[in-house]
């Protein structure tokens, strides 16, 4: 995915709708973007319509690279009627933020802190939502 610039937030074509809503509208179109603060060159998700600790509202869409690294994460045991284990991960993007997700595609006992992940847009109760699955060389960084 290459970062490409899409348009700022204070934008007066794109203000009717709030900041999810745009980042919903993105991921039904396949694209997983994020936002990036025009003057800072910092990124952000999720999204907002102020930078965290600069209150910065010059935030434009970004492409986010889709590239992660497991940063954290937990497997959730249940038993197989209720679903089965899966694993809760924090990772942390390329562009720096971290997100809150699932690492889907392996067994929750696979995941592991250093496991490079690449995002994928699957559907979740009818509504998109971004999952990563382990890179193709799935190493430690």
């Amino acid at each position: 995915m290459a970062q490409t610039r899409v348009t700022m937030m204070n934008d007066p074509i794109t203000q009717g709708a709030g900041p999810e809503a745009r980042y919903r509208d993105f991921l039904s179109e396949g694209r997983f973007m994020i936002q990036r603060s025009a003057s800072t060159g910092k990124h952000v998700f999720y999204p907002r319509t102020m930078a965290p600790g600069t209150g910065q509202t010059d935030l434009e869409w970004v492409e986010a690279s889709g590239r992660g690294t497991v940063y954290s994460f937990s497997t959730v045991r249940r038993s197989a009627s209720e679903g089965g284990d899966h694993n809760i991960a924090i990772v942390e993007l390329a562009e720096g933020p971290r997100t809150m997700t699932r690492v889907i595609g392996c067994e929750p006992d696979e995941v592991f802190i250093g496991m490079e992940v690449s995002a994928r847009i699957d559907e979740q109760d009818g509504e998109p939502i971004v999952f990563f699955v382990a890179a193709p060389n799935g190493d430690k960084t």
